[in-house]
Formats: structure tokens, sequence, C-alpha cells
């Protein structure tokens, strides 16, 4: 027994003799560590950490990207189905006919409105811009150079939402800035093709019209001329345009195609050359190919797409800045409200 007993206590005190009650930091090999992190265990330097200026206005949380709440709101058949939430998208104040008929359209007066106050595009840019990393920023300015109003986009009649989409990101990503509907229906469900738009619904002008009739006056009298694809007899090869001219290319539903009235009401008829044994495209293919010929065919006309000159393009900019998230508009409003307390000129 007594034997026994000093066995155990031996053993325990190897036992105990093994644990270490104040372990070292342990670390990684060099070989299993991620590439990208920082070390176990290291301190992170300050100059490895970004940053950006602080702004004067205090409680405003400056987000870079949208919240997932925001991300929820403007979806494409909530701006297609509501005229009042198209309106709320965009913030520079609008223009709703063309001023002069030799001027080239441009939808925005260099102010945004806040209360009594209107800021103009200077202003919004040098309030909101710091609450934006600097490459957000740079994109930002990046597209705007590439952007124009010379050629839209009009769906008429389309009634699958994400053919909409579709419609809007090749839009988007080719430069389009202003993209028009017509009897769009707005029974249709649209949330479930969200991922299909990418969210350029937010980045694009978007009207909504009653009718072609409608739509096409306004166009014409901003001077475009109107380009309806159609599959027949008098179609013009897209490849035979000349797209510096503005122009507004009409695509319609996807089972009837343009309506009567569009083809009656409209400049020309346009098709896509077809090689294969199926003569006709979907939809938002056929648009995205149209844009996409329009804007090479300008690029080689013109040196680029993209045509605002330095006002526009700086106006487009703010515009750009207050769509960012609703941290932008607060801040705006909370200048404007100081502005309103100084004394000086007003708009």
């Amino acid at each position: 027994m007594s034997a026994c007993k000093t066995l155990i206590r031996t053993s325990l005190s190897i036992i105990q003799s093994k644990i270490d009650l104040n372990p070292k930091p342990f670390f990684l090999p060099l070989s299993l560590r991620p590439l990208t992190s920082v070390p176990l265990c290291s301190r992170v330097s300050s100059s490895r950490i970004r940053t950006r200026p602080f702004l004067a206005v205090q409680e405003v949380a400056p987000l870079e990207d949208e919240s997932p709440e925001d991300l929820g709101k403007d979806t494409v058949e909530q701006l297609l189905t509501h005229q009042d939430d198209v309106a709320r998208l965009m913030k520079m104040e609008r223009k709703y006919g063309m001023e002069l008929p030799s001027k080239r359209w441009f939808p925005y007066f260099d102010r945004f409105r806040c209360g009594s106050e209107y800021l103009r595009s200077r202003e919004v840019i040098e309030v909101v811009g710091p609450i934006l990393m600097e490459e957000r920023k740079e994109r930002l300015k990046r597209v705007v150079r590439n952007r124009s109003y010379s050629v839209c986009l009009v769906v008429e009649g389309l009634c699958d939402f994400g053919n909409v989409s579709a419609t809007f990101r090749s839009a988007d990503a080719l430069g389009l800035q202003s993209v028009h509907v017509v009897s769009c229906d707005s029974l249709k469900r649209y949330r479930e093709h969200r991922h299909v738009s990418m969210g350029a619904e937010k980045w694009l002008d978007i009207e909504l019209w009653n009718s072609p009739k409608e739509c096409f006056e306004v166009l014409k009298s901003r001077g475009y001329q109107i380009a309806t694809t159609h599959v027949g007899m008098d179609a013009v090869s897209i490849y035979d345009m000349d797209w510096s001219r503005p122009t507004a290319i009409v695509v319609g539903n996807e089972n009837r195609g343009i309506s009567d009235e569009a083809l009656e009401l409209s400049d020309l008829h346009c098709s896509i050359p077809m090689k294969g044994m199926v003569d006709s495209f979907n939809v938002s293919v056929a648009a995205g190919i149209v844009m996409h010929h329009a804007v090479c065919d300008r690029t080689t006309r013109l040196g680029c797409h993209g045509d605002l000159n330095e006002e526009e393009s700086q106006i487009l900019l703010a515009e750009f800045l207050l769509r960012h998230n609703n941290s932008a508009i607060r801040i705006a409003n909370e200048y404007a409200k100081r502005k309103a307390t100084m004394p000086g000129p007003r708009l």
C-alpha cells in the first residue's frame, strides 16, 4: 500500500512538472502562415492602417458602401412601379426640357436643394468627398469621364424584370447614363432578380413613361433620333449607322417585340445582322450588342464615348456622391444648415 501511494505521488509530480502554468506565445511556422495576414503576436504598425480625413460634421457614420438595409430599398421593381421613388433616386435638381434646341442634352442644374438652401456641385464634392476612400473617389471620377447622354436606352413593354435588370446592367457597364422605361408591368415581382442588375439602377438616370408617344416626344425635343430595333425590310444595319448623332435605342417586348405605335413614331428601324438559323436575340442580349456597338462606333469617330464637359462632369460627380449612401445626404444637409447661418451671397 505504501509503495502504491509513493508511485501515485511520483506520477502526479511528473505530470505537474510537464504543465507550464505560464505558456509562451505560440508561433506558426513560416511555411504555414497566410501570406496576406499580419503575423501572429506581432504589433501592427500604424502606417499599415488606412484612414480617411475626419469631417467636421459629427455623429454621422461615414460608411464606405451601402448597408444591407440600403441595398434592399432601391430595387428595379420598386423604382419602375413607383414614380416618386425614381424622383427620389436622383438628387441634383433636374431639367425637364431642352433650354436651347442647338445645345446637347444634359439633365441637371448645378444645384442640390437642402430645404430652403441650395448647394452647388463644387460644395457637394468638397463636403461629401472626404467620407469616401480615395480609391472609391477615383473610381467614380473614372466612371464620370466615360459617361454620356448622347446615346440612351428605351425599354418598351418588357414583362420580365430580369431582362430589365440585365439591360440596366449593360447600360451602366458601357457608359450610358440615361435609360427610359415605357409601360412596365407593375404586377411582376423583381426582388429575386436583383442580382442580375448588380445594383446598376442606383447609378443610372431612370425615367418612366406611360406610352411610346409620350416618351418619344420628349426625347425628340431633347435632340434624339429614335432608333427602334426591328427585323424588317426597311431596317438599317446597326453597323451602317452614325452613332455620334444623339440616338435613343428602343428595344421591345420579349414576345411581341416593338409595338406598332413605337414603330410608327420612330425615326428609323435598325437591326443586328444575323448569321445563323435563328432570326432573333434575347431582348437583353440584343440591347447589349447594340449599345456595345454604339460605344465602339463613337470611340472610333470621336476618340472616346464619354463626352461630358468639365461643368457637366462636376455636376454628375456630385450626383454620384449624393447617391453613394444616406450619410452623404445627411452631411450635405448639415452643411446647408451651417451655411444658412453664415452671411454671404445666396444662390
